[in-house]
């Protein structure tokens, strides 16, 4: 057995198809006709572009927007000119030929991009390495594996998939794939993930372990992966397989009933969302709202800043989408590791601490004043409620709040509608804010817990160090401390607390916020539905009179166990 990472659930038993690496040696070559050379390069960024455009229609067709648009970016690099002047710059001063140009210049904008700490960031590697491997075939003449024309089922097995390897799948035959390298942020994951192919990632040396023809069973909620199983082994996976699908079609069921627990504890469930194509997933799985609109994916994969009405567009497209449900949508939270190169940002050394979210959009008041005004523009089509992120005092809410109100005064005296009763939130991300909770309450309407980063600055660990991966724990004593406080200073005030980081889907975890009273779990579309027959299953005073005792213990293991016992979840 091969244990790896799960990045798409479900389990599919079938033959291996390996994608054989192109084992291909860039040779730095001279050059004596320059211009020869520059007009090869821009016929082989054509013919990228011509695939990207077919790779994109046929995305677009047989999946959805949202996923079509990843190939949007992939046509904005090779129309970058920062990319490609790049290139031809270093045809024209070494001397040298296409392919080497496009490696050397390449393998810069991946290092700079692997090398922040945000998921989407290190996406954006991801992607530069998947269009100029093509340019670089195209250059070559070297053909691309066609996944689409598989005769038989298989399952995948490759070093690496990029986005376009996944998006040309054929559906019917592709029932699942398995890589070394990958993550489950990573677009290939998404991409999976709506197709609902199973899949897992992050098996060292696989290339060396499975081979064309062997018989698999990949489970893609464990991570686990089984090369040609016994009789008996198969059996019992057929039967776990029978078994998920089933419980599947039960959490279908859950998709328009409103969220609320055994006895009868009423709490909302909504997802979090990057844009507005991404609409359709959350409608699809009965979300009761949106807890996080994550506005920074407007400002990036651009050469300016969003308009005002780009904005308000954008605002009023997803709120008039969701109707009279509520969509949280948080000012930008760009800075420090998110390069947003038209911004001029400085790099840092510790970007996470850094000039970052509100503190940027105080000091860059021209910015953050035509977010405001587009989003209070847009507050007049649907329950709309604008959040700040990274508070860390007082003195940055009050004065995000004044210069929202200044705002509203202005568009006020023009005649421009808004809704007067708008929301106002903050996010509690930040360990001097969840101590502080009890004096924040009294200046927002609601809280929403970023737990990625209470945790990440509670117990001091960079989520991206392999080293000290095991001590970011969402069961760590400290933090689950930290949020009871934060749940029970603000109800002492009236206002309402949501989460929208990862916990808020940990099926382990969400018992325990359950009794501590949290009234918003947002997460992830695709976590929703279980997420909601969960909670229907639970007791929630039951927890609760373990809570104290919960409370007391001193390792996040022992939490964990104990709350898996006494609510008989499984791991």
């Amino acid at each position: 057995m091969l244990s790896g990472i799960g990045i798409s659930p479900g389990i599919v038993l079938a033959k291996a198809k390996v994608k054989k690496e192109h084992n291909i040696e860039i040779i730095r070559e001279s050059i004596k006709d320059i211009n020869a050379e520059i007009d090869r390069f821009h016929e082989a960024i054509e013919c990228s572009k011509k695939q990207i455009k077919e790779v994109r229609d046929k995305t677009l067709a047989e999946i959805g927007e949202k996923e079509a648009r990843i190939f949007d970016a992939h046509e904005l690099i090779l129309e970058d000119v920062t990319f490609t002047d790049q290139v031809i710059n270093k045809i024209k001063d070494c001397l040298i030929n296409s392919e080497s140009a496009i490696k050397e210049v390449s393998n810069n904008f991946i290092a700079i991009f692997n090398n922040m700490d945000d998921a989407y960031m290190k996406e954006k590697a991801s992607d530069i390495k998947d269009v100029s491997e093509r340019v670089i075939y195209n250059l070559l003449g070297i053909e691309q594996c066609d996944f689409n024309s598989m005769t038989e089922e298989v399952i995948v097995v490759s070093k690496d998939l990029t986005p376009s390897d996944t998006a040309s799948f054929n559906k019917d035959k592709v029932l699942g794939f398995i890589t070394e390298f990958g993550g489950k942020t990573s677009h290939t994951a998404i991409l999976a993930r709506t197709l609902e192919i199973p899949a897992v990632t992050g098996i060292n040396d696989l290339l060396q372990k499975i081979e064309d023809d062997d018989f698999l069973i990949i489970d893609g909620n464990s991570g686990q992966v089984i090369v040609n199983p016994d009789n008996e082994v198969i059996k019992e996976y057929e039967k776990k397989k029978s078994e998920y699908e089933k419980q599947l079609l039960v959490y279908k069921k859950y998709k328009d009933k409103k969220t609320i627990s055994k006895d009868g504890i009423n709490v909302e469930l909504v997802a979090n969302i990057g844009m507005p194509s991404d609409i359709k997933g959350v409608l699809n799985n009965g979300a009761e709202g949106i807890g996080l609109f994550r506005t920074e994916f407007l400002f990036m994969d651009r050469d300016r800043l969003p308009t005002e009405e780009e904005q308000f567009q954008a605002y009023k497209e997803v709120v008039q989408k969701m109707g009279d449900k509520p969509v949280v949508i948080r000012t930008i939270d760009i800075g420090g590791d998110k390069e947003v190169p038209y911004l001029c940002l400085p790099a840092e050394m510790n970007p996470f601490l850094g000039y970052r979210a509100i503190r940027m959009c105080l000091d860059r008041q021209d910015m953050f004043r035509t977010q405001l005004r587009a989003l209070l523009r847009a507050s007049n089509y649907g329950n709309l409620k604008i959040m700040f992120p990274m508070i860390s005092n007082i003195d940055e809410i009050q004065e995000a709040k004044k210069i929202l109100e200044e705002i509203r005064v202005d568009l006020r005296n023009n005649g421009i509608l808004f809704n007067e009763n708008i929301e106002i939130g903050m996010m509690i991300e930040i360990p001097s804010a969840a101590i502080m909770s009890d004096i924040f309450a009294k200046e927002v309407d609601f809280f929403s817990i970023g737990s990625n980063d209470l945790i990440q600055y509670t117990v001091a660990v960079d989520r991206g160090n392999d080293k000290i991966a095991s001590l970011y724990d969402e069961f760590n004593p400290a933090v689950l401390r930290l949020i009871n406080t934060i749940i029970e200073n603000a109800h002492n005030e009236g206002i309402w607390v949501g989460m929208c980081g990862e916990a808020a889907s940990n099926t382990e975890l969400i018992p325990i916020l359950l009794a501590m009273g949290l009234d918003e779990f947002s997460m992830n579309a695709s976590s929703l539905l279980q997420a909601r027959y969960l909670i229907s299953q639970l007791s929630v005073n039951d927890i609760k009179q373990e809570l104290p005792q919960i409370l007391q213990m001193q390792k996040g293991k022992q939490i964990q166990k104990y709350i898996s016992k006494i609510t008989n979840i499984r791991k």
